[in-house]
Protein backbone atom coordinates (compact mmCIF):
# COMPACT_ATOMS: atom_id res chain seq x y z
CA UNK A 1 0.00 0.00 0.00
CA UNK A 2 2.86 2.31 0.73
CA UNK A 3 4.65 1.76 -2.63
CA UNK A 4 1.06 2.97 -4.29
CA UNK A 5 0.79 5.46 -2.07
CA UNK A 6 3.90 6.47 -3.30
CA UNK A 7 3.56 6.16 -6.71
CA UNK A 8 0.66 8.25 -6.55
CA UNK A 9 1.79 11.06 -4.82
CA UNK A 10 5.09 11.17 -7.19
CA UNK A 11 2.66 11.20 -10.32
CA UNK A 12 0.50 13.73 -8.53
CA UNK A 13 3.82 15.96 -8.48
CA UNK A 14 4.65 15.58 -11.77
CA UNK A 15 1.32 16.73 -13.20
CA UNK A 16 1.40 19.29 -11.37
CA UNK A 17 5.43 20.32 -12.31
CA UNK A 18 3.98 20.08 -15.62
CA UNK A 19 1.16 22.40 -15.09
CA UNK A 20 3.70 24.88 -14.10
CA UNK A 21 5.72 24.76 -16.97
CA UNK A 22 2.63 24.78 -19.50
CA UNK A 23 1.27 27.72 -17.47
CA UNK A 24 5.35 29.41 -17.43
CA UNK A 25 5.86 28.56 -21.18
CA UNK A 26 2.29 30.10 -21.59
CA UNK A 27 3.03 33.21 -19.86
CA UNK A 28 6.38 34.20 -22.11
CA UNK A 29 4.59 33.38 -25.54
CA UNK A 30 2.24 35.88 -24.77
CA UNK A 31 4.63 38.18 -23.16
CA UNK A 32 6.76 37.71 -26.47
CA UNK A 33 3.79 38.29 -28.58
CA UNK A 34 2.94 41.39 -26.51
CA UNK A 35 6.23 42.79 -27.01
CA UNK A 36 5.91 42.20 -30.89
CA UNK A 37 2.81 43.83 -31.64
CA UNK A 38 4.07 47.13 -29.23
CA UNK A 39 7.05 46.72 -31.84
CA UNK A 40 5.09 46.85 -35.00
CA UNK A 41 3.10 49.82 -33.09
CA UNK A 42 5.84 51.83 -32.87
CA UNK A 43 7.23 50.69 -36.46
CA UNK A 44 4.38 52.31 -37.85
CA UNK A 45 4.21 55.32 -35.93
CA UNK A 46 7.69 55.70 -37.73
CA UNK A 47 7.11 54.92 -40.53
CA UNK A 48 4.12 57.40 -41.04
CA UNK A 49 5.59 60.54 -40.58
CA UNK A 50 8.58 59.32 -43.25
CA UNK A 51 5.75 58.11 -45.91
CA UNK A 52 4.20 61.50 -45.32
CA UNK A 53 7.56 63.33 -46.06
CA UNK A 54 8.13 61.22 -48.89
CA UNK A 55 11.56 60.35 -47.98
CA UNK A 56 13.60 57.50 -46.49
CA UNK A 57 16.88 57.68 -47.06
CA UNK A 58 19.49 58.28 -45.28
CA UNK A 59 22.51 58.86 -48.01
CA UNK A 60 24.84 62.19 -47.42
CA UNK A 61 23.15 65.37 -49.00
CA UNK A 62 25.38 67.95 -49.72
CA UNK A 63 25.12 71.84 -51.33
CA UNK A 64 28.37 71.54 -51.74
CA UNK A 65 30.34 70.18 -54.92
CA UNK A 66 30.41 66.23 -54.20
CA UNK A 67 31.15 63.17 -56.63
CA UNK A 68 28.27 61.25 -57.90
CA UNK A 69 28.13 57.15 -57.02
CA UNK A 70 25.99 55.14 -59.00
CA UNK A 71 26.41 51.12 -57.87
CA UNK A 72 26.18 48.40 -60.81
CA UNK A 73 26.27 45.25 -59.05
CA UNK A 74 24.84 41.33 -59.60
CA UNK A 75 23.82 40.24 -63.27
CA UNK A 76 22.67 42.57 -65.81
CA UNK A 77 19.16 42.18 -66.19
CA UNK A 78 15.71 43.66 -66.81
CA UNK A 79 14.34 42.27 -63.50
CA UNK A 80 17.70 42.61 -61.42
CA UNK A 81 19.07 45.66 -59.25
CA UNK A 82 21.53 46.05 -62.31
CA UNK A 83 18.86 46.49 -65.28
CA UNK A 84 19.20 49.10 -67.70
CA UNK A 85 16.15 51.27 -66.86
CA UNK A 86 17.91 51.32 -62.61
CA UNK A 87 21.24 52.24 -63.62
CA UNK A 88 20.16 54.83 -66.57
CA UNK A 89 18.00 56.26 -64.43
CA UNK A 90 20.72 56.67 -61.54
CA UNK A 91 23.11 58.13 -64.20
CA UNK A 92 20.79 60.74 -65.34
CA UNK A 93 19.93 61.86 -61.54
CA UNK A 94 23.66 62.02 -61.24
CA UNK A 95 24.64 64.22 -64.00
CA UNK A 96 21.77 66.42 -63.43
CA UNK A 97 22.70 67.33 -59.95
CA UNK A 98 24.05 70.91 -60.62
CA UNK A 99 26.40 70.27 -57.68
CA UNK A 100 27.80 66.78 -59.25
CA UNK A 101 31.68 66.88 -60.42
CA UNK A 102 32.18 63.94 -61.29
CA UNK A 103 30.41 60.79 -61.76
CA UNK A 104 31.97 57.16 -60.71
CA UNK A 105 30.08 53.74 -62.04
CA UNK A 106 31.23 51.11 -59.56
CA UNK A 107 30.88 47.70 -61.43
CA UNK A 108 30.65 44.17 -59.78
CA UNK A 109 29.45 42.14 -62.28
CA UNK A 110 29.55 38.83 -63.94
CA UNK A 111 27.95 40.11 -67.06
CA UNK A 112 24.33 39.30 -68.41
CA UNK A 113 22.12 40.93 -71.08
CA UNK A 114 23.93 42.13 -74.58
CA UNK A 115 20.69 43.86 -74.72
CA UNK A 116 21.20 45.59 -71.02
CA UNK A 117 24.65 46.24 -71.16
CA UNK A 118 24.00 47.85 -74.62
CA UNK A 119 21.07 50.41 -73.21
CA UNK A 120 23.64 51.37 -70.56
CA UNK A 121 26.69 52.22 -72.52
CA UNK A 122 24.69 53.90 -74.76
CA UNK A 123 23.45 56.65 -72.34
CA UNK A 124 26.60 56.45 -70.55
CA UNK A 125 28.33 58.18 -74.25
CA UNK A 126 24.77 60.32 -74.68
CA UNK A 127 25.57 61.65 -70.95
CA UNK A 128 29.02 62.27 -71.75
CA UNK A 129 28.55 64.26 -74.82
CA UNK A 130 25.51 66.48 -72.87
CA UNK A 131 27.66 66.82 -69.88
CA UNK A 132 30.91 67.63 -71.52
CA UNK A 133 32.30 69.38 -67.89
CA UNK A 134 31.48 66.31 -66.27
CA UNK A 135 34.04 63.19 -65.96
CA UNK A 136 32.71 59.54 -66.38
CA UNK A 137 34.45 56.86 -64.65
CA UNK A 138 33.87 53.35 -64.23
CA UNK A 139 35.20 51.46 -60.51
CA UNK A 140 36.13 47.80 -60.91
CA UNK A 141 35.79 45.97 -57.52
CA UNK A 142 35.76 42.55 -57.30
CA UNK A 143 34.04 40.98 -61.18
CA UNK A 144 33.80 42.84 -64.37
CA UNK A 145 33.28 40.33 -67.11
CA UNK A 146 31.62 39.91 -70.08
CA UNK A 147 28.51 42.46 -69.83
CA UNK A 148 30.04 44.45 -66.81
CA UNK A 149 33.16 45.06 -69.05
CA UNK A 150 30.77 46.02 -72.06
CA UNK A 151 29.44 48.93 -69.40
CA UNK A 152 32.60 49.60 -68.04
CA UNK A 153 33.96 51.04 -71.45
CA UNK A 154 31.24 53.72 -71.98
CA UNK A 155 33.60 55.59 -69.18
CA UNK A 156 36.27 58.05 -69.84
CA UNK A 157 38.81 56.15 -67.68
CA UNK A 158 38.73 52.33 -66.03
CA UNK A 159 40.07 51.77 -62.71
CA UNK A 160 40.32 48.65 -60.65
CA UNK A 161 42.22 46.99 -57.88
CA UNK A 162 44.84 44.71 -58.88
CA UNK A 163 43.40 41.15 -58.19
CA UNK A 164 39.80 42.50 -60.09
CA UNK A 165 39.20 39.38 -62.49
CA UNK A 166 38.56 41.58 -65.83
CA UNK A 167 36.93 40.81 -69.53
CA UNK A 168 35.37 37.55 -70.83
CA UNK A 169 34.78 39.24 -73.93
CA UNK A 170 32.90 36.49 -75.55
CA UNK A 171 29.02 35.29 -75.78
CA UNK A 172 27.87 32.44 -74.59
CA UNK A 173 24.75 30.13 -74.90
CA UNK A 174 24.54 27.00 -73.05
CA UNK A 175 21.91 24.12 -71.93
CA UNK A 176 21.46 20.08 -72.10
CA UNK A 177 20.59 17.16 -73.97
CA UNK A 178 18.46 14.63 -72.89
CA UNK A 179 17.96 12.43 -75.60
CA UNK A 180 20.31 9.42 -74.55
CA UNK A 181 18.18 9.65 -71.13
CA UNK A 182 15.01 9.77 -72.66
CA UNK A 183 15.43 6.11 -74.45
CA UNK A 184 17.14 4.60 -71.59
CA UNK A 185 14.04 5.72 -69.19
CA UNK A 186 11.77 4.52 -72.18
CA UNK A 187 10.08 7.93 -72.33
CA UNK A 188 8.83 8.93 -75.65
CA UNK A 189 8.93 12.86 -76.41
CA UNK A 190 6.16 13.93 -78.18
CA UNK A 191 6.34 17.43 -79.94
CA UNK A 192 4.14 19.07 -81.96
CA UNK A 193 5.62 22.57 -83.90
CA UNK A 194 4.75 24.74 -86.70
CA UNK A 195 7.45 25.94 -88.38
CA UNK A 196 10.67 23.51 -89.35
CA UNK A 197 12.52 25.12 -86.11
CA UNK A 198 10.36 26.10 -84.09
CA UNK A 199 11.45 23.74 -81.37
CA UNK A 200 15.30 25.49 -81.75
CA UNK A 201 17.65 23.35 -79.85
CA UNK A 202 15.06 21.46 -77.97
CA UNK A 203 16.86 19.20 -75.02
CA UNK A 204 14.92 16.05 -75.74
CA UNK A 205 15.61 15.83 -79.32
CA UNK A 206 18.97 15.40 -81.38
CA UNK A 207 20.97 18.78 -82.35
CA UNK A 208 20.31 19.71 -85.64
CA UNK A 209 23.38 21.22 -87.54
CA UNK A 210 21.73 23.12 -89.53
CA UNK A 211 19.74 24.91 -86.22
CA UNK A 212 23.79 24.94 -84.17
CA UNK A 213 25.07 26.82 -87.30
CA UNK A 214 22.43 29.35 -87.07
CA UNK A 215 23.37 29.87 -83.75
CA UNK A 216 26.57 29.91 -84.20
CA UNK A 217 26.04 32.79 -86.58
CA UNK A 218 23.94 34.58 -84.17
CA UNK A 219 26.52 34.42 -81.01
CA UNK A 220 29.04 35.04 -83.77
CA UNK A 221 27.53 38.50 -84.62
CA UNK A 222 26.34 39.57 -80.94
CA UNK A 223 30.36 38.82 -80.44
CA UNK A 224 31.66 41.39 -82.91
CA UNK A 225 29.15 43.85 -81.56
CA UNK A 226 31.02 43.24 -78.24
CA UNK A 227 34.21 43.88 -80.05
CA UNK A 228 33.38 46.75 -81.53
CA UNK A 229 32.08 48.08 -78.61
CA UNK A 230 34.84 47.85 -76.62
CA UNK A 231 37.43 48.61 -79.65
CA UNK A 232 35.10 52.18 -79.67
CA UNK A 233 35.54 52.58 -75.45
CA UNK A 234 38.95 52.03 -75.24
CA UNK A 235 40.84 53.50 -78.25
CA UNK A 236 44.32 53.56 -78.98
CA UNK A 237 44.00 52.28 -75.09
CA UNK A 238 43.46 49.12 -76.77
CA UNK A 239 46.32 46.96 -78.70
CA UNK A 240 45.37 44.93 -82.04
CA UNK A 241 45.42 41.75 -80.33
CA UNK A 242 42.58 39.26 -81.01
CA UNK A 243 43.03 36.87 -77.98
CA UNK A 244 41.80 39.86 -76.22
CA UNK A 245 38.16 38.76 -77.44
CA UNK A 246 38.83 34.96 -76.50
CA UNK A 247 36.55 34.87 -73.14
CA UNK A 248 39.59 34.61 -71.30
CA UNK A 249 39.65 36.61 -67.66
CA UNK A 250 42.68 38.50 -66.33
CA UNK A 251 43.44 39.94 -63.32
CA UNK A 252 43.65 43.90 -62.64
CA UNK A 253 47.11 43.71 -62.94
CA UNK A 254 47.60 42.10 -66.30
CA UNK A 255 44.33 43.97 -67.49
CA UNK A 256 46.22 47.43 -67.20
CA UNK A 257 49.42 45.75 -69.04
CA UNK A 258 46.31 44.53 -71.64
CA UNK A 259 45.10 48.27 -72.20
CA UNK A 260 41.76 46.99 -70.56
CA UNK A 261 41.90 49.03 -67.55
CA UNK A 262 43.53 52.39 -67.14
CA UNK A 263 45.09 52.48 -63.36
CA UNK A 264 43.83 51.09 -59.87
CA UNK A 265 42.46 52.36 -57.52
CA UNK A 266 39.20 52.87 -55.70
CA UNK A 267 35.99 54.74 -55.52
CA UNK A 268 37.11 57.05 -52.78
CA UNK A 269 40.85 57.29 -54.56
CA UNK A 270 38.97 58.64 -57.36
CA UNK A 271 36.85 60.94 -55.95
CA UNK A 272 39.61 62.69 -53.86
CA UNK A 273 42.61 62.08 -56.34
CA UNK A 274 40.76 62.23 -59.20
CA UNK A 275 37.69 63.88 -59.35
CA UNK A 276 38.91 66.28 -56.61
CA UNK A 277 35.58 65.97 -54.59
CA UNK A 278 35.97 63.55 -51.76
CA UNK A 279 32.46 63.61 -50.64
CA UNK A 280 30.31 61.34 -52.68
CA UNK A 281 26.80 60.88 -52.93
CA UNK A 282 25.40 57.67 -53.30
CA UNK A 283 22.59 58.21 -56.39
CA UNK A 284 21.75 54.31 -56.84
CA UNK A 285 18.12 53.68 -57.23
CA UNK A 286 16.94 51.79 -53.66
CA UNK A 287 13.86 50.79 -53.36
CA UNK A 288 10.74 52.72 -52.59
CA UNK A 289 9.61 53.27 -49.13
CA UNK A 290 6.70 51.12 -49.16
CA UNK A 291 9.21 48.12 -50.67
CA UNK A 292 11.51 48.82 -47.48
CA UNK A 293 9.66 48.96 -44.88
CA UNK A 294 7.90 45.62 -46.10
CA UNK A 295 11.09 44.14 -46.11
CA UNK A 296 12.12 45.44 -42.98
CA UNK A 297 8.71 44.28 -41.28
CA UNK A 298 9.09 40.99 -42.98
CA UNK A 299 12.25 40.43 -41.09
CA UNK A 300 11.21 41.26 -38.02
CA UNK A 301 8.37 39.04 -38.02
CA UNK A 302 10.04 35.97 -38.70
CA UNK A 303 12.91 36.91 -36.04
CA UNK A 304 10.08 37.17 -33.50
CA UNK A 305 8.03 33.93 -34.98
CA UNK A 306 11.33 31.75 -34.45
CA UNK A 307 11.79 33.35 -30.30
CA UNK A 308 7.97 32.61 -30.35
CA UNK A 309 7.94 29.02 -31.60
Amino acid sequence: MDDKAGKTTNFEQDVVEKLAFAAINEQRRTRRWRIFFISLFFIYLFSIPLLMSGKLDFDMETSQKHTALVDLYGVISPESEASADKVVTALRDAFADKNTAGVILRINSPGGSPVQSSYIYMEMKRLREKYPNIPLYSVISDLCASGGYYVAVGADRIYANESSIIGSIGVIMNGFGFEGTMEKLGVERRLLTAGEHKALMDPFSPVDEVEKAHLQIMLGEIHQDFIKTVREGRGDRLPRDEALFSGLVWTGEKARELGLIDEFGSAGYVAREIIKAEDIVNYTLKKDIIGRISDNLGVAIVNQLSKIW
